[in-house]
């Protein structure tokens, strides 16, 4: 029987909203646990306590007031994770400049366009990430900068850019080193440093990271000192973080999963940064988490997977482990009782969200009993309002009943970058962010997300959630990860297709997981379709790119006709 009772959740809480900048609070950090680690950048060989690293983040800042950096200015950080990403993070809060998250994966093209869609002012980059050479990239872009005077930069193609910042102790043509920023600091005095400080106010944008959409540009979320440090601040709560802790963060920095749940959730609680690698690699993380006796530890799913299916696994000692975030796509729930057990993260939390608020929204509490921590994305998280709708009228739903997401709070950010009919398109007129994921909220107040509104599949009238076959293909026991998608049919209107990844030395065929299926869940959501991969597409971020395993999948089967006929 359906509930009669609505699905609106309200996060009321006794703890009220932190009323500062990044950079106020950071300072109060600095001052309770200034003996505290606060940073250790392994592949550096790096280590900071909060007072140095205070002292740091303060020269940063003053090198990019002598630099002209003015308050609102958009400083670019194109760069896998390093101290510097960190150290710029918080400089550019204290001085009161927008950082510009610009993916460590862009190629020319998206680079460009992000520089020239935000106007960024200053770009401060790594010399090149794996096999890319940034500083032949920048250089196509820019040719006029090998022969400009530093920092007075004049491009055709990107007017307002003045300068490029180089990290790594390297030099390039018309290029600053990064010691080189540090040095220009003593051109200006504390006083004027903490004279822009005081002037800064809460709600000011201080942070653009560019959202993947499946199709056309990519969209810059603005967010500001309030979004994302009080998101910071209540899943470090939720974490139950103290000064003792140390979390693992080999999630990437540019997005909200290392900025956030990693660095602000420690940063205010005084707990430490630990950075196992610039990239993730599982031998990394499981080298430093023994190693530094990491308390905590982040991932997407598939991190964990790669962590749980590493050869070495069982000689590494992970005791110390507590606590972390499993987000960024569902979490399978055979994994998460992997996490739990032979991980010792008995204390993991799930976390949902997205870039346009902050980015959480929904945990899972450490508290939770399994069933809740292995089946939901949690309960609504503080001070945030949530909803779910009927995505043709609008009007909320009864709980049990599957419809569209929307979310609203303190939470949701400013807008799209210089972009204001997608702000419009995403944020309705009493503030609401549409998120496009279809959820089902429970009697308890807890979230089920079943999937995106454009992945949801429609065979033959029925709807089918590809969220809810992958749960069941995960009980196979030769089955290590699955991704089900629809394909277009000339007769239904989609078919079910299912991504499969088999464990280490297992062997399967289409029909054995078809056979496993049959009995055990409806007959339109078996999958008609079967491939088996060794990876699926996907962001840096470890996002699964469905749109993708769909454009593929219909050229591999010969289905362009039917999909022709699908949206003509």
């Amino acid at each position: 029987m359906t509930s009669v009772l609505p699905s609106y959740v309200h996060g009321a809480s006794e703890t009220p909203l932190i009323g500062e900048t990044i950079g106020q609070a950071f300072r109060k950090t600095v001052e309770r646990y200034g003996d505290n680690e606060a940073l250790v950048s392994r592949h550096q060989g790096l280590r900071y306590t909060y007072a140095q690293l205070a002292e740091l983040v303060d020269r940063a800042a003053r090198g990019l007031l002598a630099l002209g950096i003015e308050k609102g200015d958009r400083v670019g950080i194109w760069s896998p994770n390093n101290a510097e990403w960190v150290v710029t993070q918080f400089a550019t809060a204290r001085m009161g400049a927008i950082l510009v998250n610009i993916n460590p994966a862009y190629r020319q093209h998206e680079l460009e366009y992000a520089l020239q869609q935000s106007g960024v002012k200053l770009l401060i980059t790594a010399p090149g990430f794996r096999t890319h050479d940034y500083r032949a990239t920048i250089a196509s872009i820019v040719p006029e900068l090998e022969r400009s005077r530093r920092g007075a930069l004049q491009a055709q193609r990107l007017p307002e850019l003045r300068g490029v910042v180089l990290l790594g102790g390297e030099s390039a043509p018309g290029m600053m080193a990064w010691d080189e920023l540090l040095e220009r600091a003593s051109a200006v005095r504390q006083e004027e440093l903490e004279a822009r400080t005081a002037h800064l106010q809460f709600d000011d944008p201080i942070n653009i990271q560019y959202t993947s959409g499946t199709t056309g540009y990519p969209k810059g979320a603005t967010l500001s000192h309030h979004n994302i440090l009080n998101n910071g601040f209540f899943i470090g709560e939720w974490m139950r973080l103290t000064p003792k802790d140390r979390l693992c963060i080999p999630v990437p920095l540019y997005h909200c999963f290392g900025m956030v749940l990693g660095n602000l959730a420690c940063v205010t609680h005084g707990s430490t940064m630990v950075y196992p690698a610039e990239s993730f690699d599982a031998l990394s993380v499981l080298q430093t988490v023994q190693e530094e006796r990491c308390t905590a530890l982040h991932g997407v799913p598939t991190m964990f997977i790669a962590e749980l299916g590493h050869p070495d696994f069982a000689r590494f000692d992970l005791s110390t482990l507590r606590t972390g975030i499993m987000a960024g796509s569902p979490c399978p729930v055979e994994v998460m009782k992997q996490v739990n057990t032979k991980m010792h993260m008995t204390e993991v939390t799930i976390c949902y969200g997205m870039t346009e608020t902050s980015p959480v929204s929904f945990q899972t509490r450490p508290d939770d009993d399994t069933e809740r921590r292995v089946s939901t994305v949690g309960a609504v998280h503080p001070h945030v309002e949530a909803k779910v709708v009927d995505p043709a009228t609008g009007e909320v739903v009864p709980r049990g009943t599957p419809g569209e997401l929307l979310t609203r709070g303190y939470l949701v950010m400013l807008g799209y970058w210089g972009n204001e009919a997608a702000t419009r398109e995403a944020i309705d007129r009493a503030r609401w962010m549409h998120t496009g994921d279809m959820a089902v909220m429970r009697e308890d107040g807890y979230l089920n997300i079943v999937g995106r509104i454009k992945d949801m599949i429609i065979r033959g009238g029925e709807n089918v959630y590809p969220r809810e076959v992958e749960e069941f293909l995960y009980t196979h026991p030769k089955i290590a990860d699955v991704q089900v998608i629809g394909v277009p049919d000339p007769k239904y209107g989609e078919e079910v297709m299912a991504w499969v990844r088999l464990k280490e030395g297992e062997t399967a065929t289409e029909e054995e997981i078809r056979d496993f299926c049959r009995g055990k869940i409806a007959s339109y959501k078996i999958p008609r379709y079967v491939k088996f991969v060794d990876s699926f597409p996907m962001t840096v971020t470890g996002k699964i790119q469905k749109f993708k395993m769909r454009e593929q999948s219909i050229q591999e089967l010969g289905l362009e006709q039917a999909a022709r006929m699908a949206t003509a």
